[in-house]
């Protein structure tokens, strides 16, 4: 599963490709009707709200649709977006599989979290205007999510993200972001750690900066 930041640049290529006309054969028809790209963004780092709410199970926010692909016509814009966060983790997935990405050394001491802290820093600058949305998601508009999430921790997981995204990861602004998720909390040291180790792997860093360019095929 991809991080807040990877999504939010895979985003961007999706919504860079309908821009330019540049979608493959047959998708151009899949996309949202009214398209907004504020709401496209804000839909598709929504699903991991539930880290900062215990409240919220993986199952109502991750396992909510049968077919994840890049359909998108019958959704509005952040629902487009949700489903777009949930395709990447699938093809992410995919794509490290097909490098044999857990089969690396102390594999296991890596593939959650400290990854994809690696795979933020190394994709950052693929996208340059993370001040816009940053701006957009100190205030957010009112959607309906279906789900039982207050409009507090809404704004809250959305605030938590702006200043994540303010500036390229470093050891900083990752402890500060895991801070505030009680699941990792503790662990924000270790991961740093680990994550210092990974950027020295170059195997590492040469397939995690391949799921960008393969994770949509456009």
């Amino acid at each position: 599963m991809a991080s807040q930041i990877a999504h939010i640049v895979y985003a961007k290529k999706y919504i860079e490709a309908i821009v330019n006309g540049t979608l493959p054969d047959g998708m151009e028809d899949k996309v949202p009707a009214h398209f907004q790209h504020d709401e496209f963004f804000l839909g598709c780092v929504f699903p991991d709200i539930r880290r900062i709410d215990s409240s919220v199970a993986r199952r109502e926010t991750h396992m909510i649709l049968e077919n994840l692909n890049l359909d998108f016509a019958y959704l509005d814009s952040f629902h487009a977006g949700w489903k777009f966060h949930l395709y990447c983790d699938m093809k992410r997935e995919e794509i490290l599989g097909r490098y044999n990405f857990y089969a690396i050394e102390r594999a296991s001491d890596f593939w959650n979290n400290p990854a994809k802290r690696l795979e933020d820093e190394l994709i950052y600058n693929e996208y340059n205007n993370w001040e816009k949305i940053a701006s957009y998601f100190n205030d957010p508009p009112v959607v309906e999510t279906g789900i039982n999430v207050s409009r507090e921790t809404f704004e809250l997981w959305y605030a938590i993200l702006a200043r994540y995204i303010s500036q390229k990861p470093n050891s900083q602004t990752i402890s500060v972001f895991l801070s505030k998720q009680p699941s990792v909390a503790s662990k924000a040291k270790d991961i740093i750690k680990v994550v210092d180790k990974l950027r020295q792997n170059d195997k590492v860093v040469e397939i995690l900066k391949k799921v960008k360019d393969e994770i949509i095929g456009i």
